[in-house]
């Protein structure tokens, strides 16, 4: 698999949860929301009205959500998950050795994990563009932030099975 420059890599199943998400947050989620207001607006004085507010600024976070996943949806490009044959690409669980300490993380999206505990790179985070496309057993270099440029062994990659 080649890198996705053009959108976010996503399994089918994360997209379908997702177009799920959206539909619900463009639909019920947001006539609730409206109703809320509404109420909220007949009681009067909107400057001490604190459900008012409270709802305004649930509709602001539910309008942004729906915005991010629309781009999202819009751009993703949707595929089974990768080969189980060592080269890290997106959609692996990848476990490396940079600086004497392992660290295992996804890389892709992070909507494609929907167990919080599992960190995740993007492939265009600069530790992503590094290991990209390398092999279990390989030593790649990566330039830190600090522009420090260490060595990172490729313990182990995997397909995410979300």
């Amino acid at each position: 698999m080649s890198s996705q420059p053009n959108g976010a890599w996503l399994t089918q199943d994360a997209h379908d949860r997702l177009v799920k998400e959206l539909a619900e947050l463009e639909g019920p989620r947001r006539t609730e929301i409206a109703e809320r207001i509404a109420a909220a607006r007949d009681e009067g004085d909107l400057k001490e009205n604190g459900g008012y507010h409270a709802a305004r600024e649930e509709q602001g976070m539910n309008e942004a959500r729906i915005a991010d996943l629309t781009h999202l949806l819009k751009n993703a490009v949707v595929g089974e998950a990768p080969q189980d044959d060592g080269v890290v690409e997106p959609g692996m669980v990848v476990t490396i050795t940079m600086a004497s300490k392992e660290r295992t993380f996804l890389l892709g999206n992070r909507e494609i994990a929907e167990d919080d505990s599992l960190e995740v790179y993007s492939t265009e985070s600069p530790l992503g563009t590094a290991i990209h496309g390398s092999k279990v057993g390989q030593t790649v270099d990566y330039t830190a932030p600090n522009g420090k440029s260490l060595p990172i062994e490729i313990v182990k990659a995997t397909p995410y099975k979300g």
